[in-house]
């Protein structure tokens, strides 16, 4: 659950002084979320949806990011590509369906009938006469940045980003190469509106003070997280402990326990290219910010997707991704496993938005950050040089 590698020869994760909080405003004022929106979701790849939800030659989707729609159509050669939904001759919607594929070889605006191909290129105008000087090729549709990274599709609204997905996935987080990414297939999908801060969600993922209270089963199946830890070297005192390899201290699933499942079992077959350190660990996570985390299990992949919806709303999708056969033929018991992770979702999102109703208080500017919280503090420094980044941009 860690965002940036620690850089430092001393062991010790935690802060070492009292840290000021973002303050209270930027979690619910309308003008620090719409800058945010700017700064940051306009500005870095963001997670929108899964390879297999466009499957084949003109199938499309339209996905939001803030007030911007997107079409994502694969064109006949079934490469991925990303489109404002917006037509270029008055700006109407093209596409007002979710999803679906294309009747047929063109994108037809509903409106007064300009169609275009796949590849975003301006074909046919419906008026009886084109003015001087009109020239289709300055009136393609409006292109977005899109990336397949192992199975999960990226949209950057900036057309040409400097780097990719790929590239931009947070230090320190692991690279989950002996999953089966890409080969994996969905088979639960939990949407789940919470009424709080895109901001909040983040910061409760990125510290454990909070599991012995909120999560009793997770601090049961991860008994260091019922110390309010995350990592052995949480700890203070972890010294005291370095050689005490049981998992309240060291981390991992408790005795017995195999991946995260309402009994701790596996339900499924354990993927086969998993290091003996992976399969202790119980849980590898993969962060790329703002917008998901990947969690691989030993038998199967758990995907996290944000999307801010306004101030103080914020919609999530999980995805529990399974081997294909196995599921299709009924082998692996989802039941089991989605309960438990929804459970915990569902316990994140709650406290969640009871830390959104007490920010409103006149009173309270700021908090304070406690050497646990070492993790939100670098979130918290990352927003901040997000929206430094994008002022200097701006100048």
């Amino acid at each position: 659950m860690t965002l940036i590698q620690k850089q430092t020869a001393d062991p010790y994760n935690g802060l070492r002084s009292a840290e000021p909080t973002l303050p209270s405003a930027d979690y619910h004022d309308p003008e620090r979320f719409r800058a945010e929106m700017d700064a940051i979701w306009s500005r870095n790849w963001i997670n929108v949806c899964r390879s297999s939800d466009l499957d084949g030659p003109r199938t499309f989707r339209t996905v939001r990011i803030g007030t911007q729609e997107i079409v994502l159509l694969r064109d006949e050669a079934g490469v991925l590509r990303g489109f404002h939904n917006t037509c270029r001759h008055r700006g109407s919607a093209l596409c007002t369906e979710n999803e679906g594929r294309l009747k047929g070889r063109l994108l037809v605006c509903p409106y007064h009938s300009w169609s275009y191909a796949t590849d975003g290129r301006l074909i046919g105008v419906p008026s009886k006469l084109l003015p001087p000087g009109f020239d289709k090729a300055d009136h393609g549709l409006y292109r977005v940045a899109v990336e397949e990274w192992r199975g999960f599709v990226f949209v950057n609204l900036d057309e040409r980003p400097a780097r990719s997905a790929a590239e931009t996935f947070d230090a320190g987080t692991v690279s989950l190469a002996n999953w089966p990414l890409e080969d994996l297939t969905v088979g639960h999908r939990y949407v789940k509106r919470m009424q709080c801060n895109w901001k909040i969600f983040w910061e409760n993922f990125n510290e454990c003070l909070h599991c012995p209270n909120v999560h009793p089963e997770l601090s049961n199946l991860v008994p260091i997280y019922g110390r309010g830890l995350m990592a052995r070297h949480d700890d203070p005192h972890w010294e005291k402990h370095a050689d005490d390899h049981s998992p309240e201290y060291s981390g991992g699933l408790r005795q017995g326990a195999e991946t995260w499942s309402i009994d701790g079992k596996t339900h499924g077959p354990v993927f086969p290219r998993l290091s003996e350190a992976e399969r202790e660990a119980g849980q590898s996570y993969a962060t790329h910010l703002p917008s998901m985390f990947v969690v691989g299990h030993v038998d199967y992949v758990r995907s996290v997707r944000l999307m801010p919806v306004g101030p103080e709303e914020t919609e999530l999708t999980a995805e529990w991704l399974f081997p294909a056969e196995p599921l299709a033929a009924g082998n692996i018991d989802v039941d089991s496993i989605v309960a438990f992770g929804r459970l915990v979702l569902d316990q994140d999102a709650a406290i969640c938005e009871i830390n959104q109703r007490g920010l409103r208080s006149r009173r309270h500017r700021e908090g304070v950050l406690m050497p646990e919280e070492y993790d939100v503090h670098r979130f918290q420094q990352w927003v901040r040089g997000e929206m430094r980044a994008a002022d200097i941009s701006k100048a």
